[in-house]
């Protein structure tokens, strides 16, 4: 007699819990592999988090240090300019100077002259007064007693008077011309001697601002050298924070990969099982995660924080601070946290057949790694962590960890 569970009517019971058990036995140790990607991404996100933690301190650092090559460099420019304009007050005085030489030289030429004029008069009365003196008056006298008439005599007369006083005004005119041109020359004299005073005091000023100038661009090179070594860490740092979020996406899909492994063998056993099953998620099969404009498609623009000209791998849905975002399909949360890439706080589900959903700069938090979620199901508020510029959701479509449009996948 056939037992209980021998009957033909249990045939399919077990004939459906046997492939349960064998589809079960295919799927890899769900358990293990996912604590085991899981610790890879936590550990990933913690090393990111590092290095951006590094990477924050550095660019703070070459912030100073631009600073500090642009306050050097302004006042280097500056002291410049002051030695441009010593220069210029220096090249003043001495054109002022050359001048002044040549005037002196002028007027050196014009005493000697007026020295030798005077000279010839004075030599010509000297010789009329030796003549006076020897002979008396008789000299001019016999100029008067030669005259032939009257008139003559008076003619003789006027004519010698004239002579002895032209002569004496020419040699007063001559001493008068002679001390004109010593005062000049003492004028001249202590104009150049200003001058040069004046000099001297401009040379030791630019010779001064020379040493400053010479000390700031020291400085500047210093300065500089400091830049080039800050810049260089910085640069160290994006590469190496870029080499860890591309490790972080791989880590990702291959947790898509585990969470694919994982739905293929349930859904298999599951159709062992006689099991009616849902159909997958596909394109066209999204829904909006949350109600608003697009602020920022999906495509290569310059980045409004960053000022990078890179691919905006999703859209920006403008929405204030604290609004519901809803799952855009049922799956199973694989990221949830705080991003150091400029998402803030991120979650990212996977659907299924490669696909993956990307929300950022939440708020809040209510899923965490590891929880199914239901399409429509509240999975955080909006708001504005990470880089951002003000409130609003970015919404990503990954396939295969490639960012695709997200408006292909939504209705």
């Amino acid at each position: 007699m056939t037992g209980p569970l021998g009957g033909p009517r249990f045939a399919a019971a077990r004939t459906a819990l046997a492939a349960l058990a064998i589809a079960v036995a295919l799927v890899p140790s769900a358990g293990y592999a996912k604590s085991h990607v899981d610790q890879k991404i936590q550990a990933q996100q913690a090393h990111i988090h590092d290095v951006r933690a590094k990477l924050h301190e550095k660019r703070g650092k070459l912030d100073e240090a631009k600073a500090r090559v642009g306050t050097i460099q302004a006042e280097l420019d500056d002291t410049n300019r002051n030695i441009a304009a010593a220069n210029g007050r220096l090249g003043g005085i001495q054109a002022a100077i050359r001048s002044t030489q040549r005037k002196l030289a002028w007027n050196q030429v014009q005493l000697d002259a007026a020295k030798a004029t005077l000279k010839r008069h004075e030599d010509v009365l000297s010789r009329r007064l030796v003549d006076a003196y020897e002979h008396g008056d008789l000299g001019y006298v016999d100029v008067l007693l030669r005259a032939r008439s009257f008139a003559d005599f008076v003619e003789r007369w006027n004519d010698v008077r004239f002579l002895i006083k032209a002569n004496e005004a020419t040699i007063r005119a001559r001493k008068a011309d002679e001390a004109k041109v010593v005062g000049i020359e003492r004028g001249l004299l202590g104009t150049q001697a200003e001058l040069r005073g004046e000099e001297a005091q401009a040379q030791q000023q630019r010779q001064a601002l020379d040493g400053l100038a010479a000390q700031r661009t020291q400085l500047l090179l210093a300065a500089d050298e400091a830049r080039k070594v800050a810049q260089t860490e910085v640069n160290e740092l994006e590469e190496e924070s870029a080499a860890g979020e591309a490790a972080l996406e791989a880590l990702i899909v291959e947790k898509q990969k585990e969470e694919e492994a994982r739905r293929l063998a349930e859904r298999r056993a599951r159709q062992l099982a006689g099991e009616e099953l849902p159909p997958e998620t596909a394109p066209g099969q999204l829904m909006w995660p949350a109600s608003g404009p697009i602020t920022s498609p999906f495509g290569m623009r310059v980045n409004p924080v960053t000022h990078v000209f890179r691919l905006h791998a999703g859209i920006d849905i403008a929405v204030p601070t604290g609004t519901t975002v809803a799952a855009a399909a049922d799956g199973r949360v694989i990221v949830a946290g705080w991003d150091d890439g400029g998402c803030g706080n991120m979650v990212v589900i996977d659907h299924g057949g490669r696909l993956a959903t990307q929300y950022c700069h939440l708020s809040q938090i209510f899923v965490g790694v590891g929880q199914d979620v239901q399409r429509g199901q509240a999975i955080a508020a909006s708001g504005s962590t990470g880089n951002s510029t003000g409130p609003h959701l970015h919404f990503g479509v990954r396939v295969n960890g490639r960012a695709v449009d997200p408006m292909g996948y939504l209705r």
